[in-house]
């Protein structure tokens, strides 16, 4: 029996493998099970890396790229010619994944962790099964035990995903061919994304919405001004609609619709049909349950917010308990346990975790929305500011969307704040940082800023708080 082991991470995805690499270099014995195979080799990275941000996010920087060569050039005195070359695109797609694949690789390895190829299930505390892809089974001992088995694809009952006709983001990030005709299920962030991305290569694309608006949780401002520039691209939507039931045939998908409120159905054709309303934690064969580890009627593992479940010495990090599916917050919680197990104070703010869509523009928030504070009964003053006024945004030819941050009204320490525009997923670190320090606006503002930049817009939103906009 190998061991024993200070930590057994089950899951190699960014949680796991991040309080892995931090638990080694904390110097505790650590292993690290990850189940995900690509020819045949262990794939460390979890769907962030193989199937979910990285390759998403290759595929919408080149295709961004093609559409403004394509028809943002000539304005700004450029005459070109170009043409897809889809499977090239898929090349640059797969090259970042496996470059990446095999720094994860490489940094475990350099940390003094235990790589192991195979599923993991907890037994007991203090003990894990490993069962290889060749069968084979080995229980490793262990002092603590680390959930981060992350998310898998919600299903869509009266839909079945085959990842060709019918697919997932998975699927959605391999199409062998740009199809005519795209119908996206789910107005949320990974639709709109991969929506994006194959809108901008020649696919008709409608994105089909249960709620009456995008993008559920961003400040509602924002996502009305988003709808609007999504609109204008091309892309077409309808909300409050839900989807009954899908079929493939030879000429394609036929969806059956029906407005979410309830009346009559409608058909609508297409040659693609992605389904992306959302994922689940993915728990199911691990043995949390019947180790005694307390999962919600969710299926996310329970904790004392700092990482420990039900069970001392099992604990959680990533997609499979509480919070945003996010890559960023799993590390940050991954990171927290590691250093807890090796006695320090880890810690992770949950008020300040940033999130993006990296759609063109991009949007991206942080801290609380107006909704979430109305609702909560705080007082708060508000500053906007839009990229059409900023210097360097119309040098850039980047003018669609506006800053705005939240402060608290009697205090003016910042609450939150929302960008859509040009590099929003950058300039939101600002005020990450800013609230990260219990910043108000007023440190914001003051704060010189080089000019012609981007962040000047941020500065001049924090202006706007106490209604003093310098440049507009």
């Amino acid at each position: 029996m190998p061991g024993p082991y200070d930590v057994v991470v089950i899951g190699g995805g960014p949680g796991g493998y991040n309080a892995a690499i931090r638990a080694g270099q904390l110097g505790l014995k650590t292993a690290c099970i990850e189940k995900r195979a690509v020819k045949g080799q262990v794939a460390f990275g979890g769907t962030c890396l193989n199937v979910g941000c990285i390759p998403s996010k290759a595929l919408l920087f080149a295709s961004a790229r093609y559409e403004e060569a394509q028809k943002h050039f000539g304005p700004i005195g450029i005459k070109a010619s170009v043409e897809l070359d889809l499977p090239a695109m898929m090349g640059h797609k797969e090259r970042t994944v496996d470059q990446l694949v095999k720094g994860v690789s490489f940094l475990l390895k350099k940390n003094k962790v235990d790589p192991y190829f195979g599923t993991g299930r907890i037994l007991a505390p203090g003990k894990v099964e490993v069962t290889g892809a060749d069968g084979a089974v080995e229980v490793l001992e262990t002092k603590n035990i680390l959930i981060a088995t992350g998310s898998e694809v919600m299903p869509l009952p009266g839909v079945a995903i085959d990842e060709e006709k019918i697919v997932s983001s998975t699927g959605a990030l391999s199409l062998k061919a740009v199809p005519k005709r795209l119908v996206v299920i789910g107005g949320g962030v990974i639709g709109l994304e991969l929506g994006s991305v194959w809108r901008r290569l020649g696919a008709e694309v409608t994105v089909v919405e249960y709620l009456d608006r995008l993008v559920p949780g961003l400040d509602a401002e924002i996502a009305k001004e988003f709808q609007k520039i999504l609109t204008r691209q091309g892309m077409s939507f309808k909300l409050a609609t839900k989807v009954t039931k899908a079929e493939s045939g030879a000429d394609g998908v036929t969806l059956t619709m029906e407005p979410a409120a309830g009346g009559a159905a409608e058909t609508m054709s297409c040659d693609v049909l992605l389904v992306c309303i959302g994922r689940r934690p993915y728990i199911e064969g691990l043995g949390a349950r019947e180790a005694g580890v307390a999962i919600d009627a969710r299926g996310r593992v329970e904790t004392d917010g700092h990482g420990r479940t039900s069970v001392p010495g099992i604990w959680v990090a990533g997609d499979v308990t509480t919070g945003p599916m996010l890559a960023h917050k799993a590390e940050d919680e991954a990171m927290a346990v590691a250093e807890l197990i090796a006695g320090k104070a880890g810690h992770v703010n949950y008020d300040v975790i940033p999130s993006v869509v990296y759609t063109h523009p991009e949007v991206a928030a942080v801290g609380k929305t107006e909704d979430e504070l109305k609702a909560a009964g705080v007082a708060y003053k508000t500053g906007k500011f839009p990229f059409s006024a900023n210097a360097r945004a119309k040098t850039v030819a980047e003018k669609d969307g506006f800053v705005k941050i939240i402060a608290d009204a009697k205090t003016d320490r910042v609450l939150g704040c929302h960008i859509i525009g040009p590099e929003a997923g950058t300039l939101i670190m600002e005020v990450a940082v800013a609230m990260e320090f219990g910043a108000s606006s007023e440190d914001i503002a003051r704060t010189c800023h080089a000019h012609p930049t981007l962040p000047e817009a941020v500065r001049q939103a924090a202006l706007g708080v106490e209604n003093r906009i310098m440049q507009m």
